[in-house]
């Protein structure tokens, strides 16, 4: 049975951003609302007007390009707020993949005929793009993987156990993925090493003065995220790398949370180590990528073994190719890095600058906007002119279970959240729950998005409190 309650008034901010109030409010799955996309947006393409109107949004420019974002869920139009999990993907991304398997779907460097040359071609070119896009010397410090889990991985049974002994420190902080712990903890386990872990200060931010102070000669790898999936937090990494490397520690840098959402110079920030995945930027599922400095790749032992990542094979033994190849065995997910190579098209299209700045005011709002409801709790850094944070809310409501929140969302209002630890039980822990809900924006959401999302929440809070 369907129910509905009246939603509790809220005063929301005011903000001065530019928007459209659109008055529609569900669309067909064919439905485009205006013909602006993202391919418009790029300076000097033929189609891009001199300036567009001020009133558009980067939201409302690029909605239009997502054909999922244009439906009705339980009765309500769709409010897709859990971006941190993975993102939507355009129209550009899901054509690349079509026509890949449509026009030249052929295995890479192993054959001479022409579909075979066309998928090496345009499979090496997306390794170029994920280079050129997160400013890489060379295209060969690009390692593909399934996601970023398995980048940590290779990382870990490579340079890991090759290079970690007993006694040696790996730091990381409290607020790390599970893919960014549990690698570490099987290295520790079979090294002998130590790990230790980095708490929040009083901002609920890791405490990157404390980080400096526990570096030592015995450091031999710092593990650290860019930004938090929990928290919103956006550590200052080239400080850190800098820090560590004075003590001779490396640097692996999860960049899942931020290679999507604002410029990322692993030049600049000199890390060793940095992992990101496809589908967190607008790209498919199933790959990721590694980035490395060549040395160190160089160095490194082979991660799994069979084809491609071989030299030459003899019955006693093998050698081995040279990077990237050696950590890519078998035929690797072409379709897929050919869609995140159409994926780092399209935002670098619309600028990641210009995304970042765009979901700086989102962040603002979504946060002001979450804490005008009662008996809330938002984990993480409040935002002010000297603290940005990420556009995502973790948070909980006094005596309201989060998975029941997401639940209520989804089923009476169409709005997708997450409910859950987020992969960060150890955060979860050190903060005193055992789970949050977390709201989680990208470009193509709206302000709008958030006023949908906050009414809803207050009709889901005046529900379950109507019980007590």
């Amino acid at each position: 049975m369907m129910m509905t309650m009246e939603g509790v008034a809220v005063k929301l901010p005011s903000y001065s951003f530019p928007i459209i109030r659109s008055p529609a409010r569900c669309v067909t799955r064919n439905f485009r609302p205006f013909s602006i996309s993202a391919s418009t947006l790029k300076e000097g393409h033929p189609a891009a007007p001199s300036a567009p109107p001020a009133s558009l949004s980067l939201g409302h420019l690029t909605r239009p390009d997502f054909p999922i974002l244009h439906q009705e869920v339980n009765g309500s139009r769709l409010v897709y707020l859990d971006n941190a999990a993975t993102s939507q993907k355009p129209t550009a991304v899901i054509r690349a993949l079509q026509n890949y398997y449509e026009s030249y779907n052929s295995n890479v460097h192993r054959g001479i005929h022409y579909l075979s040359a066309r998928a090496t071609e345009e499979y090496e070119l997306a390794r170029k793009k994920v280079s050129n896009f997160i400013n890489a010397s060379d295209s060969r410090e690009i390692v593909f993987t399934r996601n970023a889990t398995e980048a940590i991985n290779l990382v870990a049974y490579t340079w890991g156990l090759q290079n970690i002994k007993p006694d040696d420190e790996i730091l990381l902080t409290v607020a790390e993925h599970h893919s960014a712990i549990v690698p570490w903890q099987l290295v520790a386990q079979k090294t002998g090493a130590v790990l230790k872990f980095v708490e929040l200060n009083g901002d609920e931010v890791p405490d990157v003065d404390n980080l400096k102070d526990m570096l030592s000669r015995k450091t031999k790898l710092v593990v650290v995220h860019h930004v938090s999936n929990v928290l919103g937090s956006v550590l200052p990494i080239k400080d850190i790398v800098l820090c560590a490397h004075d003590v001779g520690a490396k640097v692996l840098v999860d960049a899942c949370q931020s290679v999507p959402h604002m410029v990322v110079d692993v030049q600049n920030l000199n890390a060793d180590f940095l992992v990101a995945s496809s589908h967190k930027m607008c790209g498919p599922t199933g790959v990721g990528f590694l980035y490395g400095k060549s040395d160190l790749l160089s160095a490194m032992p082979p991660f799994l073994g069979g084809g491609e990542m071989i030299s030459d094979v003899f019955l006693d033994h093998s050698t081995y190719a040279e990077p990237p190849s050696r950590f890519e065995a078998g035929t690797p997910a072409i379709g897929e890095a050919i869609g995140l190579g159409a994926a780092i098209d399209y935002l670098s299209g619309l600028g990641m600058q210009k995304i970042h700045d765009y979901e700086i005011f989102l962040a603002k709002y979504l946060y002001d906007s979450l804490s005008s409801v009662p008996n809330i709790h938002i984990y993480g850094p409040v935002p002010s002119n000297h603290v940005s944070r990420a556009a995502l809310c973790s948070f909980n409501i006094d005596n309201i279970h989060p998975t029941d929140l997401a639940t209520y969302l989804d089923q009476q209002h169409g709005v997708a959240i997450r409910s859950g630890h987020h992969c960060a039980q150890p955060l979860h822990r050190h903060l005193g729950v055992s789970a949050s809900a977390r709201a989680s924006l990208h470009f193509y959401n709206t302000v709008e998005d958030i006023d949908d999302f906050i009414r809803a929440l207050n009709d889901t809070v005046s529900f379950f409190n109507s019980f007590k």
